[in-house]
């Protein structure tokens, strides 16, 4: 079959490919994202084979055997939560972060773990093996089983990895790969979809569980075709400050698990380490009981987390301002015109700022109540109760709407010591939690009448 090379521009973000390059990408209307690559492509005469070809086998669903997936854990726990309880036979998992964040560390640590037990494969197409090695050396990590190949040539790590044969394998980075087959600079768009494209028939075809680690872009996401994360079974997201310790991973695609689940870790200098109870990195630890801060019993994923939210009122010269981090901006403006028009509280002539403590994104609306409980706070300047725990989603009438799995944060927060949650009443519970009072709400108003009794108690 012959072919011939033909100039094409590819859109970084989508991957849609134009005979002639244009300011605009028309497919997803993103500007100067077009870049040249060279694609081969079958000539004319080719295609009178076509008609050759067999159909492929139509099964019925209905005879389709199907069995409980069998999961490997990675030796670290953390890890295995987001990743459904560990890795499965033929997934591929795709693993980003801003660079430094720890991705190598982390994999360099599970397939230490993992070389004990199985034949893994640590495929380095960014460091040479004296650089791996010395990390896994400074991480004291006995990975005398764990095998390393510095390559980043697609068809000899294809070559490797059927003639070793290894159950997990791991390639850092996908956009350092490059095949024979296309013409294109290695982190193209054309070559990052067609390695990973390889990588991913490779494992559905052998069995081998094999996890990319991918670069982000300055906006932090995924570098290269969107059509990378839609490829792969998993996609991870490692994220955190580079000036604190701590860092999470979470999980946004997973066909084999539940999405959204949370792992935390904390950078020693001995590698990354698990944190059995992340509860405690979301709360300020105050010497006393300070205005404008109130601890919400939120939900990531299966794990009840509680974090603390703090909320700054001051009078404002000019226009005021609303300013939030780790919570939606525009629904604090929502919430503050329903503590007016519901509870009578007055907040347009104040800057009003808003922070979920220890860098933690709260998307889940269940923070409404706690979040104005922090601002009426502020505003009054007197400080909630110390062991109080709040969670409820406030709607646009002034009703306060139960939260999922509201049980769960209860007894969690019953678990680190706290004694009274104000909630709504929907999720007050039917069996009484030792050491908990639980009191409903359904109304704003009624909540913030409810808060200013426990402040006088």
């Amino acid at each position: 079959m012959s072919k011939t090379a033909k100039t094409l521009y590819v859109c970084s973000d989508c991957g849609a490919s134009l005979p002639k390059w244009q300011g605009q990408c028309p497919g997803c209307g993103a500007w100067n994202t077009l870049s040249e690559t060279r694609m081969e492509t079958t000539t004319a005469a080719s295609h009178r084979f076509r008609a050759l070809t067999p159909a492929a086998t139509v099964q019925k669903l209905s005879d389709i055997e199907t069995r409980e997936t069998a999961r490997l854990p990675t030796g670290l726990a953390e890890l295995d939560r987001p990743l459904g309880g560990g890795l499965v036979a033929g997934g591929v998992a795709l693993i980003g972060g801003d660079p430094g964040i720890g991705k190598s560390t982390l994999l360099l640590q599970a397939l230490a773990n993992l070389s004990t037990r199985v034949n893994t494969l640590y495929v380095s197409g960014e460091e040479s093996g004296e650089q791996v090695a010395l990390r896994a050396q400074r991480l004291g990590l006995a990975a005398s089983g764990l095998k390393l190949l510095a390559e980043i040539n697609l068809e000899k790590i294809l070559t490797t990895l059927t003639a070793e044969q290894p159950q997990v394998a791991v390639i850092d980075s996908i956009q350092t790969l490059w095949s024979e087959q296309l013409n294109s600079a290695p982190g193209s768009v054309a070559q990052v979809r067609e390695c990973a494209a390889q990588l991913t028939r490779f494992a559905k075809q052998t069995g081998v569980t094999v996890i990319l680690v991918g670069h982000v872009t300055k906006e932090g996401a995924l570098a290269g075709p969107r059509v990378l994360e839609h490829i792969v079974d998993t996609v991870l997201y490692f994220e955190g400050d580079p000036q604190s310790s701590f860092r999470l991973i979470r999980a946004f695609k997973n066909r084999f698990g539940a999405i959204n689940e949370l792992g935390v870790f904390a950078m020693t200098d001995k590698g990354l380490k698990g944190v059995s109870n992340p509860s405690a990195l979301f709360l300020s630890q105050h010497g006393a009981a300070v205005p404008g801060a109130c601890i919400l019993a939120t939900q990531e994923g299966s794990r009840p987390l509680l974090v603390e939210i703090q909320a700054l009122v001051d009078q404002a010269h000019g226009n005021p301002r609303r300013l939030t981090v780790g919570l939606d901006a525009q629904r604090l403006a929502m919430l503050l015109a329903v503590l007016h028009r519901h509870a009578g509280i007055v907040c347009f002539d104040q800057d009003v700022f808003v922070n979920a403590v220890g860098g933690v994104k709260i998307a889940e609306p269940a923070a409404d109540l706690a979040t104005l409980f922090a601002i009426v706070s502020s505003l009054k300047n007197r400080a909630l109760p110390e062991k109080l725990i709040v969670f409820g989603e406030v709607g646009l009438a002034g009703e306060i709407r139960p939260a999922p799995r509201g049980q769960e944060r209860l007894r969690e927060a019953a678990k680190l010591g706290f004694t009274h949650a104000l909630i709504p009443t929907a999720n007050l519970p039917r069996q009484p939690i030792p050491g908990m009072t639980a009191i409903g709400v359904s109304r704003i108003g009624d909540a913030v009448t409810k808060l200013g009794e426990l402040q006088h108690g």
